[in-house]
């Protein structure tokens, strides 16, 4: 390698050592792909979990965790089932947090 080829890689490593993270891919690391359902039986539902915007996803997802190993399932933010869904965990929340 001449002395131009090492000059350039050295600048890259150390412009890559110094430089802030950065976006790679525009949607980020979300778990969901697509909008999701719109609604899950409630009797198979076992637990549900809200993720919120992030770093690496700039939506909010809600996953339901369904009974008898039937694997997770997104819902749409925007259906009724999850707004009542992110209702509810945010209701535990404060709960949780008014009785620490």
């Amino acid at each position: 390698m001449n002395r131009k080829g090492i000059a350039i890689a050295l600048a890259v490593i150390i412009w890559a050592t110094t430089t802030q993270g950065f976006v790679m891919f525009k949607g980020g690391r979300c778990l969901c792909i697509g909008p999701g359902v719109k609604a899950v039986k409630l009797a198979a539902i076992e637990k549900a979990s809200v993720i919120y915007p992030s770093n690496g996803c700039d939506k909010v997802e809600v996953i339901v965790t369904l009974k008898a190993h039937k694997g997770q399932k997104c819902l749409d933010p925007r259906s009724k089932q999850a707004r009542l869904i992110m209702q509810t965990i945010e209701k535990k929340n404060i709960f949780k947090r008014q009785n620490m």
